[in-house]
């Protein structure tokens, strides 16, 4: 596009393409030239199957992962007059960039020529070569590269980036009949993803072409590339164009794959958000800068996806200024060299697995049987699905004096009490757990103080764990889930513990000889508080956690090698380890106690929340042996 956002939604499919636009699409061509080593396809292939990108540089199974967008590139490539150096920087940045940022695409939006000449072709091809074989990467028309539908026939557009071009781009999966429209399939955060990069007028026949395509691969979550989709005004609201209505109604609103869609053409930039015919969002995003200094200076957008955040981050920047040095930029330079306004640089929150789960949803792991996880060594192991205890229907009463076995065979089991005669609801049966947990259900606790109230469960008199001293080192791990909104005061709660009072083992050092010999607990900030009484000296180290969420299920683990304790939450290492040595548990020969912590010898509030499987061993597991892990056998 040469003109501002005066074209409005217009349709100029009749207009002849004008010279010079040198689009930020080239730019997206960086992140898009590996080579594979394939047969090249032809214009005619609708779907040449799903083929993921392997490169070199990046992380494909990391859940952070970038897509590089190059927008309207047509004022630098003008044979009446411009300089394409800007595209080459940000296509360079790309490549250079690729192992840091992860960037497995480039896409380029359309608009790469100003007047789609053969000569401004020539030049863009050079240019591009930049990228070629370095990352995969596509290159859509514009209205100034083309003119008409995508039933337009042979163009200097088509013969530079044609199917012949991409047929050995390893992400390439074919091309409309036309040649005008392509398909690519990249692997990043651990799956694949379908991109369609899709003419300027895309005709009926398009239309249907990527409907076959996005069919052809049901479970791909699509980004829609095209260059004209979206206008905004100054503000950044966007909405749809004349030839946006009729792509979103023909096309995105009925696939439920497509939740982006990336377009140029219009400026300023801008996005919105609209709901397909399955209830869920689409995020229309427009990106063009042309109408700024020197071109749009070859400006980048990066798309950085966060996979565990279920954050889409991103920033718009120029390679080529960002490579001056500072002090020798002009103004201009300067005020151009990086964008922050709203529309340039933002975040958005999308639950990933939630927004796919329509067309890819999740399966979860089938439950794992006790056997997968009774490693050596393991002193107890308890859970609450059936195998080691008689489950009921999720939400109803687990009857006091109900037993969880102790699928390790040791004898631990573990014997419901209500504690001061609270009524059923304070432990209940669910069908909630933690994905990797083994076994598919918990018990949920209802504790609360003022007045105490809740429940325990706790090895009997004569349990081999009552006494044991874990000389050796020790592993303790729970999962467990706090309530969201997290209600009333449950400051110091117990988790699990073993009884009796350290000063009856001798052990004075502490914050009081009253509290029990071992116990994890919860502070009133909601830190895990791990303190335990050594064997072999009058200490209590004590580990803690930061602030843990409300509403997550986690996994909680606690290891002790023989000389120092260590706590992991979801398998990583908190930071307030006990650096103090710490050898063995101090034990009195009383009950283990699992939902609860005594003080003097008497429970006070329950633990409130959700628990599931639990487990004990007389070693220092490692992080891939916990339960949160794949469960065979170590």
């Amino acid at each position: 596009m040469d003109t501002a956002n005066t074209e409005g939604t217009g349709d100029t499919t009749d207009r002849a393409p004008a010279a010079g636009d040198v689009t930020r699409r080239t730019l997206l061509r960086i992140a898009a030239g590996t080579p594979v080593a394939a047969a090249a396809l032809s214009a005619g292939t609708a779907a040449a199957g799903t083929r993921a990108a392997r490169t070199e540089a990046g992380d494909p199974e990391s859940p952070r992962f970038t897509l590089a967008v190059l927008p309207d590139t047509q004022y630098l490539i003008d044979e009446g007059g411009s300089d394409p150096e800007p595209v080459r920087a940000a296509l360079r940045h790309a490549v250079r960039s690729r192992r840091e940022a992860n960037i497995v695409f480039l896409a380029h939006l359309g608009d790469v020529t100003e007047h789609g000449s053969d000569a401004e072709m020539r030049v863009a091809d050079e240019v591009f070569r930049t990228v070629h074989g370095k990352l995969p990467y596509s290159v859509i028309a514009g209205n100034h590269d083309v003119s008409g539908t995508d039933q337009r026939g042979d163009t200097p557009y088509l013969r530079t980036f044609g199917p012949r071009r991409f047929a050995r781009v390893e992400t390439y999966g074919g091309s409309s009949p036309d040649g005008y429209n392509s398909f690519h399939v990249f692997r990043a955060g651990g799956r694949e993803w379908l991109l369609l990069a899709m003419d300027w007028r895309v005709s009926d026949g398009g239309i249907a072409w990527a409907r076959r395509v996005v069919a052809d691969h049901p479970a791909l979550p699509a980004i829609l590339t095209t260059h004209d989709l979206v206008h905004a005004d100054d503000a950044g609201d966007a909405r749809l164009s004349e030839h946006g209505q009729r792509l979103w109604d023909g096309l995105i609103r009925r696939s439920d794959q497509i939740f982006l869609t990336l377009s140029g053409h219009y400026w300023p930039p801008g996005r919105t958000v609209l709901t397909n015919d399955h209830g869920n969002p689409v995020h229309l995003h427009i990106t063009n800068y042309q109408d700024r200094y020197y071109g749009g200076a070859g400006m980048l957008r990066l798309y950085s996806f966060d996979l565990a955040r279920n954050v889409l981050d991103v920033e718009t920047f120029s390679p080529w200024l960002l490579a001056r040095r500072p002090a020798q930029r002009t103004q201009l330079e300067a005020e151009t060299v990086e964008l922050t306004g709203d529309v340039d640089r933002f975040s958005v929150e999308l639950d990933f697995d939630r927004r796919f789960a329509g067309f890819a949803p999740l399966v979860p792991p089938p439950p794992r049987p006790a056997g997968t996880v009774l490693l050596r060594d393991t002193v107890a192991y308890w859970r609450f699905d059936g195998s080691g205890l008689v489950a009921g229907r999720d939400g109803g009463p687990v009857p006091a004096g109900a037993v969880a076995r102790d699928l390790s065979g040791h004898g631990n089991d573990l014997t419901v009490e209500r504690l001061h005669a609270s009524g059923p609801d304070v432990l209940t049966f669910s069908a909630e757990h933690h994905h990797t947990q083994p076994a598919h259900a918990s018990l949920r606790f209802g504790g609360g103080k003022n007045p105490d109230r809740g429940a325990a469960l706790r090895t009997g008199v004569n349990a081999p764990l009552n006494s044991m001293t874990f000389e050796r080192g020790y592993t303790i791990e729970t999962f467990l889930k706090l309530p969201e909104p997290f209600e009333g005061d449950h400051a110091w709660m117990g988790i699990l513990s073993w009884e009796g009072r350290a000063g009856d083992a001798g052990k004075t050092s502490g914050w009081s000889p009253d509290e029990p010999t071992c116990s994890l607990n919860l502070s009133g900030e909601r830190f895990l508080q791990f303190v335990v009484y050594p064997t072999d000296r009058d200490a209590d180290p004590t580990s803690w956690s930061h602030a843990v969420p409300v509403g997550r299920w986690m996994h909680v683990a606690v290891v002790n090698d023989g000389r120092h304790t260590v706590t992991y939450v979801d398998g990583s290492r908190i930071a307030r380890n006990a650096a103090e040595r710490s050898h063995g548990i101090t034990t009195l020969g009383k009950p283990f106690a699992l939902g609860g912590t005594q003080f003097a010898e008497r429970y006070g509030q329950g633990f409130y929340g959700w628990l599931g499987d639990t487990r004990i061993v007389a070693r220092a597991l490692r992080p891939e042996q916990f339960l949160s892990a794949t469960g065979r056998r170590p």
